[in-house]
């Protein structure tokens, strides 16, 4: 799960789940096109809370230059302690994704 700096403020760091990689095509939710093939150097990024959340259906692809680090765990508030885990929801998966 990455922490990235936001494509509309970069002084601000958002945590994101990567739905899409570069060559992949998404089918998006709320976006200006139904369908996005991601570009060369960029990802898909989502939130948990769907239409609630200000990721890439707000504003597109994410280059790979805005990631900063990855989130590997919830530490606060403490009743919420736990590792993260890589789980991509299988209604978001890519509808194609380019091989290699």
């Amino acid at each position: 799960i990455p922490c990235l700096r936001s494509p509309r403020n970069p002084e601000q760091k958002i945590i994101k789940r990567v739905i899409a990689l570069e060559g992949d095509i998404i089918k998006t939710i709320g976006y200006k096109k139904k369908y996005v093939k991601v570009p060369h150097g960029h990802i898909w990024v989502e939130g948990d809370h769907h239409g609630h959340s200000f990721d890439s259906n707000a504003f597109g692809p994410v280059s790979l230059g805005l990631l900063h680090a990855r989130a590997t765990h919830i530490l606060w508030p403490p009743q919420r302690w736990q590792k993260l885990q890589p789980m991509l929801p299988p209604e978001r998966r890519p509808l194609h994704r380019e091989q290699e």
